[in-house]
């Protein structure tokens, strides 16, 4: 604790105190990507309430929705997701369908659905149904990846389809085991998708036409989603290959570097964090455990140095949240999955918190919102001594791996069966 304050005071301040880094976006009216306005879990929202009644925050509205782990955009008084509908016979025999759909944002109405055959011959859902990948918005359009890798463009305001891409039949990519779960990225004018094939690692479309751009790639295909970033005045892709991290060109699909990285099963799942000092954090579960890389470019080429390595931040389908020199996650694949923080400069582990189960996390004003995968909602002030938890209360009662999403201070949460609408705010 040597570098750390000493004494106690609020944990707020020691929040303020103890994180300077930078990667929350201006805006918190919309949540148009995976990972929200920065794809990073962290949004501008103040306001948030600092305590809840012992039932949670107040619920705005409950609908039922259906299996999948797609995350929920947001923009206009609108919602988007990806759902497998759910029925008398589902217990039996699951739908052999999945939808898109859009819901108004005040009520949980559904304003359209966009349905299409997604039949679970040949897929391991042991771990819950797909679609697992989350939609992307850009301008009119919203962008969706289906269990069986179906890239589809839908005009957002009616959900008639615009174009859409089978990757498998038209590609080549291989058949998901276990569905698709990687989320479209945009950069410039084309959107981004892993496919997974030989030769097909990554597959770029122009956004309007959905005209093929490039494709790319060998290496092998992993659950994880792409981050763009810029390593000294250079753009790349990072995305997570399921036995090493790939920096790819997203002009052009140009492999600019590779790392090992290898977890498992191929199951690298969480999304890396990139900071503003070219330290590159990623973290898996499966074998594996969490590794910093530092990323420098000159004349083209791209040097990567691994820092640190170590088995004790083990992340499986949450996400992580860095604040300056500390990265947050929950880590572990079975058993005991406790909130750990890692000092960023050393990789030690600085402490460990058991509230809360395997976990989601968000960051807002200085407060962390988890939710965990018993359906227990959480805020909490991350501190240089532990996890001081404001309020925890239990909302939803099936399996929850879907990050919440927030927008302002409303938060919309999702399980394996319900979706909720929640007033965070003060």
């Amino acid at each position: 604790m040597g570098r750390w304050r000493h004494g106690l005071v609020a944990a707020a301040t020691i929040v303020t105190c103890w994180w300077t880094g930078s990667g929350i976006t201006a805006s918190n009216a919309a949540w148009l990507q995976w990972g929200g306005p920065s794809r990073n879990f962290m949004v501008d929202s103040t306001g948030l309430a600092s305590a809840w009644p012992a039932a949670g925050p107040r619920r705005i509205w409950e609908r039922p929705l259906g299996e999948g782990h797609s995350a929920i955009v947001a923009e206009n008084g609108r919602l988007y997701t990806m759902y497998r509908p759910l029925g008398m016979l589902s217990m039996i025999r699951r739908s052999q369908s999945e939808g898109v759909i859009a819901l108004d944002a005040v009520t949980g109405k559904t304003i359209w659905e966009h349905t299409y055959d997604a039949p679970t011959s040949g897929v391991d859902f042991s771990e819950g149904a797909g679609p697992h990948s989350t939609p992307l918005i850009v301008g009119t359009t919203l962008y969706a990846a289906s269990t069986f890798k179906q890239l589809m463009a839908i005009d957002k305001a009616t959900g008639k389809p615009l174009w859409s891409h089978d990757l498998i039949k038209e590609f080549g990519a291989l058949p998901p085991d276990r569905g698709f779960a990687p989320s479209p990225i945009q950069y410039r004018n084309t959107v981004i998708v892993p496919a997974g094939g030989p030769g097909v690692a990554l597959v770029a479309f122009d956004l309007q036409s959905g005209a093929l751009a490039w494709k790319s790639g060998g290496f092998e295909f992993a659950p994880g989603s792409p981050i763009l970033i810029t390593v000294d005045g250079q753009d790349q892709l990072v995305v997570p290959g399921g036995n090493a991290l790939v920096g790819v060109n997203p002009s052009n699909g140009a492999i600019l570097w590779s790392h090992p990285n290898s977890t498992s099963y191929g199951l690298n799942i969480s999304t890396p964090v990139w900071g503003a000092d070219n330290l590159l954090l990623v973290s898996a579960a499966y074998n594996n455990g969490a590794r910093l890389l530092r990323l420098s470019q000159a004349a083209g080429k791209t040097t990567v140095q691994e820092l640190w390595y170590q088995n004790r931040m083990r992340t499986h389908i949450g996400t992580i949240i860095r604040l300056g020199d500390v990265a947050i996650g929950s880590s572990g694949d079975f058993g005991p999955c406790p909130t750990v923080a890692v000092d960023i400069k050393t990789g030690k582990v600085l402490w460990q918190n058991r509230d809360f189960a395997r976990s989601t996390f968000l960051y807002a004003d200085k407060k962390l919102i988890i939710l965990d995968e018993d359906g227990a909602l959480g805020l909490a002030a991350p501190t240089p001594a532990g996890l001081n938890v404001l309020a925890k209360a239990p909302i939803l009662s099936n399996r929850a791996w879907t990050v919440p999403t927030l927008v302002g201070t409303k938060l919309y949460v999702r399980d394996r069966k319900n979706m909720l609408a929640l007033e965070v705010g003060q």
